[in-house]
């Protein structure tokens, strides 16, 4: 199992602050198209994704027990 955290208004859109997703192994890729097909989430291009507190890269790969965290952009003055 994979835990996705949610922060900011991910947590609104989601209705939750904390995802399971019942994989052993996920690319990033992967990962944000089961988002898009599952919760209907269109916003995959535009959140940095870390794994295990590590920025990752479409290259990486999620396993199982990894936390992934779902970091929306940050705006303000």
């Amino acid at each position: 199992m994979i835990t996705i955290l949610l922060f900011a208004h991910l947590q609104e859109q989601f209705g939750t602050n904390k995802i399971m997703v019942h994989e052993t192994e996920l690319t990033v890729p992967a990962l944000k198209e089961k988002l898009e097909a599952e919760h209907r989430w269109n916003q995959g291009q535009h959140v940095m994704i870390a794994i295990n507190e590590e920025y990752a890269t479409d290259e990486d790969v999620i396993k199982e027990g990894d936390i992934v965290a779902l970091i929306p952009p940050v705006s303000g003055g």
